[in-house]
């Protein structure tokens, strides 16, 4: 299992400047945005139809000794707004087809939001059953926007060898294990997750458990941590609207890896992943608002190359 990055949190660099810092690091992998919401400062999408910069791209990375773990284009391919819808699916065919180019296993995404009917102007996230009206409209946004895009997405990706893992993010339809594997059951095997258990941790999903569910669906892994506040919680409870930045009156914040849960948790979080079969990239996201993107790298860099079991087991005797 590698400690990766997640690069948008140093996007004032340049891919060189980022390559060379992430080397005193110990880190040899790399995330990249290629549009939408991580938007493209390393990893240009108009390599595609320009093959001297892809191969100055793939010459660069060679000469720092670095991999691309995956490409992210996290999006909402299902925003009401059809010109919305369509830019985020180009860009996220394009990134299918760059992965391809570049044998990348792995293409991170959102699963989208729709509206509430064919005429809505912006996504609506149902939370609840109740009035029966809610229910209505999540029937129509799974079976008349959801299935139909990612039945046809799921092909698309599986004709390019490239898997996509959907970030279980609440704000979008996937957001937990039950609409993971929902999605996953319409879409096919190409359609997997990407664990990120800072979303789950806010959600009162215990991550742990939760590789035990998704089992090999789960593609990809973001390294990110949540602090829950027990003093706010009761006033807002988790679904809390105020800014990031208002961390003093929020229920909880994204904090940097081990500034919400100890290395205790952490080791039983990787050798959960690695028990259920997944021993690939562990990928710093930085989104902690009480550190700055150097330190919140520099400490999570640190905690997980610490954490992350780096060597396959040996044989057994015993076995």
């Amino acid at each position: 299992m590698r400690v990766g990055v997640f690069t948008p949190l140093l996007s004032q660099l340049s891919l060189k400047d980022v390559l060379k810092k992430l080397a005193t690091y110990d880190i040899r992998t790399v995330e990249l945005g290629t549009g939408n919401y991580p938007g493209n400062a390393h990893c240009k999408l108009s390599m595609l139809d320009d093959p001297a910069a892809l191969a100055e791209f793939k010459k660069t990375l060679e000469d720092h000794g670095v991999s691309i773990s995956a490409l992210s284009c996290h999006g909402n391919p299902l925003h009401p707004d059809k010109d919305h819808a369509a830019r985020d699916r180009e860009t996220s065919r394009k990134t299918i087809r760059l992965a391809e180019k570049l044998g990348v296993p792995v293409v991170v995404d959102f699963s989208g939001c729709p509206g509430d009917s064919p005429n809505a102007k912006w996504p609506n996230w149902v939370t609840c059953p109740w009035p029966p009206d809610y229910l209505e409209i999540l029937k129509w946004q799974w079976d008349e926007v959801v299935t139909p895009y990612w039945i046809e997405h799921g092909k698309f990706a599986a004709d390019y060898g490239v898997k996509v893992a959907i970030e279980m993010h609440p704000g979008f339809v996937v957001y937990n294990p039950e609409t993971m594997l929902r999605l996953r059951a319409i879409a096919g095997p190409s359609v997997g997750c990407n664990l990120d258990p800072s979303h789950m941790f806010w959600q009162g999903i215990d991550p742990i458990a939760a590789v035990r569910i998704l089992g090999d669906a789960i593609f990809y892994v973001h390294a990110k941590d949540t602090q829950i506040y027990e003093r706010n919680l009761p006033m807002s409870g988790v679904l809390d609207t105020k800014s990031y930045t208002d961390e003093r009156n929020r229920a909880w914040i994204f904090r940097t890896c081990g500034y919400g849960h100890d290395a205790g948790w952490w080791k039983e979080f990787v050798s959960t992943l690695r028990m259920f079969g997944y021993d690939y990239v562990l990928s710093i996201e930085h989104e902690d608002s009480l550190l700055s993107p150097e330190e919140g790298l520099s400490k999570a860099a640190a905690f997980l190359n610490g954490i992350a079991i780096k060597q396959p087991p040996a044989a057994a005797w015993w076995v």
